[in-house]
């Protein structure tokens, strides 16, 4: 890429100036001749309120006047405390990205901006795309580093109580309310509810395991990430640099409970939520909490955070047939162990993660095991195909500097650049592939090979991480058939369309969980489902519906996804809290 003899920055700053200039000139020229012809400008809460992409010169053009007298953004410049500008390739495309900040009516401001040259105009370098998100809410910055607390609760009364004294008491909530109700305590939860806390709203924690980090702890023998340690960290307080590249479940679920312990956060074991409904003149909930010792407790926080993950409730589909079956069969999330089946014939039914996963532990633990796949999965070798969308977080910019540039990218760009990264894992994974259909399974890439992470995106799993099961489908020691070979379940297994048995002592239904909205509709009824209307997925939006703010519903949120999602979006959905707290955001979404 030739810039003339420019320098990198030079031109940054004559962008970012040209833009405060058209911002704040309502009768001047605008903003539109800065962009280029294919564009995105992505907010997220700081001149809008919401997270939204607007795409094209002349919508974004519009959009900013529509925005700019209220939030008044201004000073825009390069900030020199973080990466400096430098040449990427983003989605196959060379540009020129930085990381800039700036400041709003209510706060500061943090962005990233990629120029590129526009082809039709003398190749002048114009904005690709551009993110602009709230940092901090004007005296209400995090109480870290020079904010820290150093207050009651750390003084030396020695004739008071002491920090655990008031830690167990804060934590009782004996004579108050939470401001906020976070139900689940995952890295969704623990996420949000340290966030909350640094910004000084009273955050309580509820999950019906009877230990923090049972979420992990509890699931299958050999369950480890598949991702690598450098993308997993949680809010303020990163892994140790000596930690495995890919963590176990055990030692993640003690973590949990040294973080929890570590950020000072409220958080009840062997609670369940069970019901909430909104007092629409209180503004406030009255949540029924039902714990261990058979007690209930009734508490009426301003707002709920959802943070019981993509799905919550096991999808348990209506197999006919099945109820013929006489031994024994288990959803996905009950099954712990695979010790008790050795020598014994399992039949696995579905070919996701869980799928894979418990096939292998069964396999290993000297089980006859048999994949049943249901539909076409996407499989990638866990290095270095499954790794490809992080490569970021090793370019060498610390975390908070990858954060920003992952939440930078819009939907149209992310998703080109997961078709590339698919192309290069399919040549990665040929010989595995090969080794795949030459037994009969079925592969699939993604809608336009846009690969696993859409996947996700869209519907929360169907492609399968390798670490080994792959390699023995292929091999033959773990066999697969195809659930349309299967005429019905008898006693004693699977009844094959060739009328062979396929035998059976144990079935696991590795099927998945149903959508957030069947939670959403037991535990708080049809009418605050209907408001809130689809979670997760796209719709007709770029953006996650009614995922990480605010939705049709007051005081209801929704935080979800992976560890990277979660860090990055507790962070906007706590200033949010936090802004209609204060009274500078309305409780709920205007309609849109």
């Amino acid at each position: 890429m030739n810039i003339a003899g420019d320098s990198v920055a030079a031109m940054i700053e004559r962008w970012l100036g040209q833009f405060e200039r058209a911002l704040s000139n309502a009768d001047g020229p605008g903003a539109q001749a800065l962009f280029h012809p294919e564009c995105h400008w992505r907010d997220v809460l700081a001149l809008s309120w919401n997270i939204q992409t607007v795409t094209g010169a002349a919508r974004i053009e519009a959009a900013l006047q529509l925005h700019q007298g209220q939030t008044r953004a201004h000073h825009f410049r390069i900030d020199h405390a973080r990466t400096p500008p430098r040449h990427v390739t983003r989605a196959g495309t060379d540009a020129v990205e930085a990381i800039f900040a700036f400041e709003t009516a209510t706060g500061t401001g943090e962005g990233v901006l990629r120029l590129i040259p526009d082809n039709n105009d003398d190749d002048k370098f114009k904005a690709w795309t551009l993110l602009t998100a709230l940092a901090e809410l004007r005296d209400f910055e995090d109480r870290i580093g020079k904010f820290r607390p150093s207050g009651e609760a750390y003084s030396r009364d020695f004739h008071g109580p002491n920090w655990r004294d008031l830690r167990t008491s804060a934590a009782a909530y004996t004579a108050r309310d939470p401001a906020v109700l976070v139900v689940g305590g995952g890295h969704a939860g623990l996420s949000i509810a340290a966030r909350l806390g640094q910004l000084g709203v009273d955050t309580l924690i509820v999950d019906r395991h009877p230990r923090i980090g049972d979420n992990w702890r509890r699931r299958y023998h050999a369950l480890t990430l598949h991702n690598q340690v450098q993308v997993n960290h949680l809010p303020y307080m990163p892994f140790p640099p000596n930690w495995p590249l890919y963590i176990p479940k055990d030692k993640l679920a003690g973590w949990f409970e040294a973080y929890a312990e570590s950020m000072e956060l409220n958080y009840w074991t062997g609670v369940e939520f069970r019901r909430g409904a909104y007092d629409s003149e209180a503004a406030c909930w009255s949540a029924e909490l039902h714990h261990a010792d058979g007690t209930v407790r009734e508490l009426h926080p301003r707002h709920i955070v959802m943070a019981t993950g993509v799905s919550d409730i096991p999808n348990l589909p209506d197999i006919p047939t099945l109820s013929e079956f006489g031994g024994a069969t288990v959803h996905s999330s009950a099954y712990d162990d695979g010790e008790a089946w050795t020598g014994r014939n399992v039949m696995v039914i579905g070919t996701g993660n869980s799928g894979h996963d418990i096939a292998q532990d069964l396999q290993s633990s000297g089980a006859r095991v048999t994949l049943v796949q249901r539909s076409p999965t996407l499989i990638v070798n866990i290095e270095p195909s499954a790794q490809l969308p992080y490569a970021l977080y090793d370019e060498g910019p610390v975390l908070e500097d990858c954060d920003l540039i992952t939440a930078s990218m819009p939907l149209a760009v992310a998703r080109k650049s997961h078709i590339l990264m698919t192309a290069k894992a399919q040549d990665l994974d040929r010989s595995l592939h090969d080794g795949l259909r030459r037994v009969g399974f079925k592969l699939d890439f993604g809608e336009d090979g846009s690969g696993w992470q859409f996947k996700y995106l869209t519907r929360g799993g169907g492609y399968y991480f390798n670490v080994g099961c792959s390699d023995l489908i292929a091999q033959g020691k773990i066999k697969l058939v195809q659930f349309s070979e299967i005429d019905k379940f008898v006693a004693g297994g699977a009844r094959m369309a060739t009328g062979e048995t396929l035998d059976a002592d144990l079935i696991v239904l590795a099927t998945g969980y149903k959508g957030p909205e069947h939670l959403v509709r037991k535990l708080f009824g049809e009418g605050v489902a209907d408001r809130v209307g689809p979670i997760w997925g796209f719709g007709d939006g770029q953006e996650l519906r009614n995922m990480f703010q605010r939705t049709g519903q007051p005081g209801l949120w929704f935080l979800a996804g992976s560890f990277t999602q979660c860090r990055i979006y507790s962070k906007y959905l706590a200033l949010q809290i936090k802004a209609c707290a204060e009274g500078l955001l309305p409780l709920a979404r205007a309609p849109r």
